[in-house]
C-alpha cells in the first residue's frame, strides 16, 4: 500500500508540473500578439531601412488577426470580444478628444492663430531657450491639470511650429519635449487619475505619495531641463525675424491653456478653442465654409490615429480574455524574496500590465491590490509602493508607440511614433532615478 501511495504522489506531482507547463505555454501564447506587433513593426522597418515606412495601423492589423486566430470559440464570439474592447467607453471618449483636437489644431493653423502664438513666443524667449521653456511649460500645465492628454493637446501644435521656425525643423525633438513634460505632472499632480488610483489602492494619503515621489521625479526633471538647454543651444537657428504679431489671434491658445489650468474638462476646452477660433476667423475675413474645410482636413488627419486606437483596444481585450495579464501577474510575483526584489517586482508588474493595456490608470487598478499585499508582506511603506506604481506606469505609458498620448502627439505632428524614441530623455532619466530609489539606502528611507 505504501508503494502504491508513493507512486500516486509521484504521478500527481508529474501531472501538476505538466499543468503548470501547459498554463505557461497558454500564457505566453496569450501575450504573443504583443510580440507579433513589435516584431512585425520593428522588423519590417529595419528591413526597409526607414522607420517611417511601416504604418502602425498595418502592424496592429497583423497582430489583431493573430490574436483572433489563437482565441478559442466561434469566429463570431472572438470578433465580439475584439469589438467590445474597441467599443469601450474610455476608448470612444478618447476618440472624441482626437477628433476635436484635430479640428482645433487645423482651424487654429488655418486662421493664423498658431503663427501669431509662435511669433509672440519668439519675441519674448530667445530661440536657444525655447526647448527648455517648452519642457517647463509642459511640466507646469500637466501638474496643474493632472492630465498628460490635455497637455499634449494644448502644446504639441505650438511645439511643431516652434520647431519649424526656431528649432531647425527637428519636429520630433520638440514633440518629445512636450510629451516628457506632460508625464511629469501626470505622475505628481494631486488631481491626476493615476495619483488617485495609486494612493487609493495602496492606502496612503496623496501628500505622502507626493513627498516620496518628488524626491526622485524632481531631480530627474532638473537633469533633463539642463540637458534640453544644451540641446537647444545646439539645435537652435539664429534668432528668426519675427513679423507683426496679431495679438487677437493668440486668444484661442491662451483660452485653451487658461481653461486647462482651471481644470475644465478637456472636451469643453477644445470646443471652446474651436468656438473662439471660428469667431476670430469670421472677424478677420474667413468664411464659414473655408473654416469648415480647415476643420475637416484636421479631423480626416486623425483617421489613422483613430484606427490604431480601435485596433489596439480590441487586441488588448483579446489578450486579457485569453489570460495574458493573469499569466504576467502570476509569473512576476512567483519568486519574490527580499524588499528590493519586491519593489522591483511591483515596478516590473505595473510596467508589463501597462504594455498589455496601454492605459496607465487601468494598469495601476489591475495590479494595485496585489502590490499592496506584496508591500505589506515585505514591509514596504504604502507611500513608496504608490510612488513605484504611478512612476513605472507613467514611464511605460510615455514610450509605448500605441499609447494614447504618443499617438495623439505624433498624430498632431504628422510624424512616426518611432521618430520620438531617440529624444525621450525624461522617461529614461526617470527610470534611472526610480531604480536608484530602490537600490540606494538613502533613497529607500
Amino acid at each position: 500500500m505504501e508503494i502504491i501511495s508513493n507512486f500516486a504522489e509521484i504521478l500527481l506531482d508529474m501531472m501538476e508540473n505538466d499543468i503548470e507547463k501547459l498554463n505557461g505555454y497558454r500564457g505566453v501564447l496569450a501575450l504573443s500578439p504583443i510580440f507579433v506587433f513589435v516584431l512585425f513593426y520593428l522588423g519590417v522597418s529595419m528591413l526597409a531601412g526607414d522607420f517611417y515606412k511601416m504604418p502602425v495601423s498595418v502592424a496592429f492589423n497583423v497582430a489583431s488577426v493573430w490574436a483572433i486566430l489563437i482565441t478559442k470559440g466561434s469566429l463570431s464570439r472572438r470578433i465580439d470580444i475584439f469589438s467590445r474592447g474597441a467599443a469601450n467607453s474610455d476608448i470612444l471618449y478618447m476618440i472624441w478628444i482626437f477628433i476635436l483636437a484635430g479640428a482645433f489644431a487645423a482651424l487654429a493653423k488655418g486662421i493664423g492663430a498658431i503663427d501669431a502664438t509662435v511669433n509672440l513666443t519668439l519675441s519674448v524667449i530667445p530661440s536657444q531657450f525655447v526647448l527648455p521653456g517648452m519642457f517647463l511649460a509642459a511640466c507646469f500645465v500637466s501638474l496643474s491639470i493632472g492630465t498628460s492628454v490635455g497637455t499634449v493637446t494644448a502644446l504639441v501644435p505650438l511645439a511643431v511650429h516652434l520647431a519649424e521656425v526656431a528649432g531647425g525643423g527637428d519636429v520630433a525633438l520638440y514633440v518629445a519635449v512636450v510629451l516628457g513634460g506632460s508625464f511629469f505632472g501626470d505622475n505628481l499632480s494631486f488631481i491626476s487619475d493615476t495619483t488617485i488610483a495609486a494612493t487609493r489602492t495602496q492606502g496612503c494619503r496623496m501628500n505622502e505619495k507626493f513627498k516620496a515621489n518628488i524626491n526622485f521625479a524632481l531631480p530627474a526633471a532638473l537633469v533633463v531641463l539642463v540637458l534640453y538647454y544644451f540641446i537647444g543651444v545646439e539645435h537652435s537657428v539664429s534668432q528668426p525675424q519675427v513679423g507683426d504679431i496679431n495679438y487677437w489671434l493668440v486668444a484661442p491658445y491662451l483660452l485653451v491653456i487658461a481653461l486647462a489650468l482651471a481644470g475644465v474638462n478637456v472636451m469643453v476646452v477644445l470646443m471652446s478653442g474651436v468656438a473662439a477660433s471660428l469667431l476670430l476667423g469670421e472677424v478677420f475675413g474667413y468664411g464659414f465654409v473655408e473654416m469648415s474645410g480647415f476643420m475637416g482636413s484636421g479631423i480626416e488627419g486623425m483617421g489613422g490615429l483613430i484606427t490604431v486606437t480601435l485596433l489596439s483596444a480590441g487586441l488588448l481585450a483579446l489578450i486579457e480574455h485569453n489570460g495574458g495579464i493573469k499569466f504576467l501577474i502570476d509569473w512576476l510575483t512567483g519568486k519574490i524574496s527580499g524588499t528590493r526584489m519586491a519593489e522591483f517586482s511591483i515596478a516590473l508588474l505595473t510596467g508589463a500590465v501597462n504594455v498589455c493595456t496601454a492605459n496607465n490608470t487601468i494598469a495601476i487598478l489591475t495590479v494595485g491590490n496585489l502590490s499592496r499585499g506584496v508591500s505589506e508582506k515585505f514591509g514596504i511603506a504604502a507611500r513608496k509602493s504608490a510612488s513605484i506604481l504611478d512612476t513605472s506606469s507613467c514611464i511605460v505609458q510615455c514610450v509605448i508607440p500605441y499609447g494614447a498620448q504618443m499617438l495623439l502627439a505624433t498624430g498632431l505632428a504628422g510624424i512616426s511614433p518611432l521618430s520620438l524614441f531617440e529624444y525621450m530623455y525624461y522617461p529614461a532619466v526617470l527610470a534611472v532615478a526610480l531604480v536608484l530609489s530602490i537600490l540606494i539606502p538613502s533613497f529607500r528611507k
